[in-house]
């Protein structure tokens, strides 16, 4: 029997010994690579935090002391020792427990999570309103060092060190490495500045400094704070989240169960907000995500053995767009590349080697990179801004005011749009095509495959009378048109196949899906017409006011919510234009849909080519 077949609860862990924790550590680990290998997820930033997470429910009591995890992603070993482990198995599955928090799932999951930057301010919410209701309780927030430098991590901080309240940041720092004799100095440091009686000390002195003479006393603590933080500043980067402040806590070995357990016992009766700098390594324990690990942040079903991939090489839009940039920006110096901290989930490896000046990663911050892209389109450049559709809405004021107002040629080349399968409702991109299609001077696009995307981005590079958004799902396309498409032409739909029985506008990803549908009516004598409408601002008036006119009944499918959608714009159209034609709207309904496979949601929603060829069966049959 292994020490993870005695623990199913944070009470459990409580019981062990360090040996029987570090024990603890290892068969966890092994647990999150086979279950990873046959899921997915993501791997490199949990086989990380394994011991962090084991440490602090050691010493704290969850779910009454709420941990909030920032993004969420490395929340897979507190997930297994919170009453999970049995459901482990069904990880990022359909009506499996999910690979972020998630508080329907269980009272120990304090915040839904599953972008970055909303932990501290979440927590820092919640600390204060258990106090204003007279409880005590802890707040702790995990936050990675990609995370940190969100805008709104550190809008958070300030606040806090205003209010002074009880907080705990665990800073999880897993690109830095600290030295033997770096980490001894640090770890004396942290017992020192820890200690109940350092800081009970510290407050005595700076007391007493006050009451000497006014003209002494100000100048005696200047001498005595410049000191404290130059001594601590020559091994640890405690400046900037003391002037905000907090007490700085660290660094910490991340992965010495031992000291963890140490540091946070001596922390918790520590009052006002505290930040302790952890530093672990991203992988650890798999040596594949050890040495690639941002290839194993997040990643498919894998072979243990070796860690490749199970189904590698597959086409897809992502890879389209990546080979795509770099022929165009070969062709074309202005081109230049931005993301937010996705380089290899946004297709951009290839560009960022070969084009290392004009590539630029910005972080997870998705505000700069929207406005800093604004800002090299002033001069003359084409700044590509390729960023997932979910993390496009963080941007969406930047996307108003610094790029449409001001008519400037940004592309933004929204990935990921649509159900994103496995991930679920944080990460799918349903949302894009309302929240784009309303904005002035916005052209909004979106292929049908991956050689429309190329043509797409040609032409978005080339219009330069504003800015232009192209939206593509995860994955690739089930077929390719090549040479038979149309050229992209501004506001112009592209008609597939022609039928009397009536008309079909899709768009994107569910064009295929729709042509499908309708070759399988066509055979039990239900002949439609298919239309690519590939714009939905400017919608092609001409044709689907054509369309209207010879059609008694007209069907639009979108892989995006209905509200506001390429649907209503159309019949929005239609309305204006005073048709009398029957008009049906398929898409994504008015709720968050969870995780799952993609082509199971896509089933879910009525948007399979099975459940689209039933509903345009019922529709114009009647």
């Amino acid at each position: 029997m292994g020490v993870l077949d005695k623990v199913s609860w944070p009470e459990d862990l409580k019981r062990l010994s360090v040996a029987e924790l570090e024990q603890l550590a290892r068969e966890i680990r092994q647990l999150i690579i086979q279950i990873t290998a046959k899921n997915g997820g993501h791997i490199a930033p949990n086989l990380g935090a394994v011991e962090l997470t084991l440490a602090l429910h050691y010493v704290f009591d969850s779910p009454h002391d709420r941990i909030f995890w920032d993004v969420g992603h490395q929340c897979y070993t507190h997930k297994i020792i919170t009453g999970r482990k049995e459901r482990f198995k069904t990880l990022r599955q359909y009506a499996g427990i999910s690979g972020f928090p998630k508080r329907a799932e269980s009272k120990y999951d304090s915040f839904d999570t599953g972008h970055s930057g909303d932990s501290v301010s979440a927590a820092l919410g919640a600390a204060v309103g258990a106090r204003l209701q007279g409880g005590v309780r802890k707040s702790i927030v995990v936050v990675g060092d990609g995370s940190i430098a969100a805008g709104m991590v550190f809008e958070a901080l300030n606040h806090a060190g205003a209010l002074k309240q009880d907080l705990m940041v665990v800073l999880n720092d897993n690109e830095m490495s600290i030295a033997q004799s770096t980490g001894a100095m640090a770890g004396y440091l942290n017992r020192i500045i820890t200690g109940r009686m350092y800081n009970r000390l510290r407050g005595d002195v700076w007391n007493l400094l006050g009451l000497l003479p006014e003209d002494l006393s100000g100048k005696a603590r200047v001498a005595a704070r410049r000191i404290s933080e130059g001594l601590k500043s020559l091994v640890v980067p405690s400046v900037l989240f003391e002037e905000l402040g907090f007490k700085y806590v660290g660094p910490v070995p991340g992965h010495d169960i031992s000291e963890l357990i140490s540091t946070f016992r001596r922390m918790k009766p520590l009052r006002g907000p505290v930040l302790v700098h952890i530093v672990t390594r991203k992988g650890l324990g798999f040596k594949p995500a050890m040495d690639d690990p941002e290839t194993f942040h997040g990643i498919g079903p894998f072979h243990i053995a070796t860690g490749k991939l199970v189904s590698p090489g597959r086409p897809s839009f992502t890879r389209a767009f990546g080979k795509r940039m770099v022929e165009l920006a070969e062709g074309d110096d202005r081109v230049v590349a931005i993301t937010a901290g996705m380089c290899l989930g946004t297709g951009l490896k290839e560009f960022r080697e070969k084009f290392p000046n004009r590539f630029f990663d910005v972080g997870i911050c998705e505000q700069h990179a929207v406005t800093f892209s604004a800002g090299l389109a002033l001069d003359g450049l084409r700044p590509v801004v390729a960023i997932y559709s979910t993390f496009l809405a963080r941007a969406l004021d930047q996307v108003i005011q610094d790029v449409c107002l001001q008519r400037l040629p940004v592309v933004l080349a929204v990935d990921r749009a649509g159900l994103v399968g496995e991930d679920g409702p944080t990460h799918h991109g349903v949302f894009d095509l309302t929240y784009l299609g309303m904005l002035p001077n916005m052209v909004v696009m979106a292929p049908k495959d991956e050689d429309e995307l190329c043509q797409m981005l040609e032409f978005a590079l080339e219009y330069g009378k504003g800015p232009v958004a192209i939206r593509y799902p995860r994955g690739g396309s089930e077929s390719s048109f090549g040479s038979q498409s149309q050229p992209v032409e501004l506001g112009k739909a592209e008609v597939l196949r022609t039928g009397k029985a009536g008309c079909v506008l899709a768009l994107g990803a569910m064009v295929v899906k729709a042509l499908k549908a309708a070759e399988n009516l066509s055979q039990n004598g239900l002949d439609l017409t298919v239309v690519n409408a590939r714009f939905v601002k400017p919608l092609d008036r001409q044709t689907i006011l054509e369309m209207a006119g010879v059609c008694q009944r007209l069907v639009t499918v979108e892989e995006n919510v209905l509200v506001g959608g390429f649907g209503s714009a159309v019949q929005n159209l239609l309305a204006e234009a005073g048709t009398n034609v029957t008009v049906r709207c398929f898409g994504l309904s008015d709720r968050f849909v969870e995780h799952g496979p993609r082509q199971k949601l896509l089933d879910l929603e009525g948007l399979s080519e099975q459940r689209l060829t039933q509903r345009f069966r019922n529709f114009f049959q009647k």
